[in-house]
């Protein structure tokens, strides 16, 4: 593996698989009564949140505390970076604290690229701007694999607000690298211009492509990036993009439905169907501290533990 994990394109196979294996033994620890390993003893983890995200770096700072990690949690806001210190002001503090590793989430898209050209340590992208996601796509990757055994063949269709979603990147550069068949499933107007160069189809017809779909991962739509009119309302994208219960008696029976959170209920997935047997919704959040455990362990201690 590389010392940072900054884009889900980076990832070969046998690294992708290296970590989901990792995170299935590493899983075992979570079943048991004390769930603490040694392996990170000494090392230092930083959260830097620019951006507010509470489930993300709580799961960072679970899989940090699990393996025994000291953590430090620095936020942007009260802190010197709202008086105007630049990242690389900040990074170069970090540096002096001696961090093994720095976990960031940022705004801008190429943050985390920028920031492990300032610091020794590994640093691992929690999503920056509409670029990346790389943890995400991988705890829905031990999600699905969990449910439906090997990708390699597996057809996932990823629906929504994909124009805004670093989910949508992350996962369809790391599923297409374990052998899965991508279907982006939006409005033409949330499909980013780029679209042609990702290694996925597309389609505009959500119907056509539910009862071919083994994953149906929806995508909150993310009216808080949107500054256009992208769709007439949002009862017209329900009924065209929303997963109700009629499109989900759609879709194969062995087949999941997935969601990286947080929800809008009832705009682009009904209730029941996000409560249901075949949802992943809950164990994605359970599995992200097992995945982000697998990580930190691989970048920081796993070749030597």
């Amino acid at each position: 593996m590389n010392r940072h994990l900054i884009s889900a394109g980076d990832l070969t196979k046998d690294d992708a698989l290296l970590i989901l294996d990792t995170a299935e033994e590493l899983a075992r620890v979570s079943e048991r009564s004390i769930k603490k390993l040694p392996t990170l003893r000494g090392r230092t983890v930083v959260n830097l949140f620019f951006e507010d995200s509470t489930r993300t770096r709580i799961s960072f700072e679970a899989a940090a505390k699990r393996l025994s990690a000291d953590v430090i949690n620095f936020s942007a806001k009260g802190s010197s970076v709202s008086k105007g210190e630049s990242l690389k002001d900040t990074a170069l503090t970090l540096e002096a604290m001696g961090a093994d590793a720095v976990v960031i989430r940022h705004s801008a898209s190429g943050a985390p690229h920028r920031l492990a050209n300032w610091v020794h340590g590994s640093v691992v992208n929690a999503g920056d701007g509409t670029h990346e996601h790389p943890t995400q796509a991988l705890l829905d990757a031990f999600s699905m694999r969990r449910r439906l055994g090997s990708l390699d063949g597996r057809r996932v269709a990823i629906v929504g607000d994909v124009l805004h979603s670093r989910v949508a990147r992350s996962n369809v550069l790391l599923l297409h690298t374990l052998g899965a068949e991508v279907t982006l499933v939006a409005p033409p107007t949330l499909v980013p211009v780029s679209v042609g160069t990702w290694p996925c189809e597309v389609s505009y017809d959500l119907d056509a492509v539910l009862p071919k779909s083994d994953v149906v991962m929806m995508l909150r739509v993310q009216k808080e990036r949107m500054n256009a009119a992208y769709f007439p309302s949002e009862r017209e994208y329900s009924r065209r993009y929303g997963l109700d219960r009629e499109r989900f008696a759609k879709m194969p029976e062995e087949a999941i439905v997935m969601h990286p959170g947080p929800m809008n209920r009832g705009m682009e997935i009904a209730a029941e169907v996000a409560d249901s047997a075949r949802s992943t919704i809950v164990e994605q959040v359970a599995n992200g501290v097992t995945i982000r455990m697998a990580v930190l362990y691989l970048l920081l201690g796993g070749e030597t533990a």
